[in-house]
């Protein structure tokens, strides 16, 4: 395709006439194209689809900014989400209580609606409140390791684990204080291994499409 042709405009215009022997012998012979409007189209639709091929994906970042968001970006979005989630599981458990207490007690009208109600409030905030804070100390843990370690991978993520279940237990005990840390620690290390196991399937399933 020459850049002579790129550069005309595109139109549903029937193409000049030919000389040719056959062509001229049916003279009653209507080009398909004669039913269109001979004006021009719209230039915008006279582009050329390599220029539609691009290798690399089509987002513009700034100079020197990294292209996902880092720990300091997805905090809020983990606190809020592990807020919304804990008075949602506490609401629910909650729920459970209250039934489980106003059968027993024989509690009916108002009476139990108001114990519900109670259990509901009670234990959703209760919930939230401790999901809450494992988020808020999880992103500064892991928002101070980026900044100190100046990369974010793996190893952030269990320290930070690690050190998020040490302070939250830290007023317990020492020996509670330890149990939160490995519980930390397992939990962040559980979380990195799966991490690290769909890369490597991502890996494999994308390798044989360059074979």
């Amino acid at each position: 395709m020459s850049d002579d042709y790129l550069r005309k405009p595109f139109s549903l215009a029937p193409a000049p006439a030919v000389d040719d022997p056959q062509t001229s012998a049916s003279g009653n012979y209507t080009p398909a194209t004669s039913t269109f409007s001979s004006a021009p189209v719209s230039p915008y639709l006279n582009y050329d689809s390599r220029f539609l091929r691009q290798a690399q994906p089509e987002f513009i970042f700034p100079e020197g900014a990294n292209k996902q968001r880092g720990r300091f970006e997805l905090a809020f979005s983990q606190i809020g989400t592990s807020v919304m989630i804990g008075g949602g599981i506490g609401g629910l458990a909650g729920v459970y209580n209250g039934f489980k207490v106003t059968n027993a007690l024989n509690q009916t009208g108002k009476l139990r609606r108001t114990q519900l109600i109670n259990h509901v409030m009670k234990q959703g905030s209760g919930t939230a409140n401790t999901l809450g804070t494992l988020a808020v100390l999880y992103s500064a843990c892991g928002v101070l390791l980026q900044y100190v370690r100046d990369q974010d991978d793996n190893i952030n993520t269990v320290i930070a684990g690690t050190a998020t279940g040490l302070l939250y237990k830290s007023t317990a005990g020492l020996r509670k204080c330890a149990l939160g840390g490995a519980i930390g620690l397992g939990i962040s290390s559980l979380y990195c291994l799966y991490l690290l196991s769909q890369e490597s399937n991502n890996n494999t399933n994308s390798s044989p499409k360059f074979l």
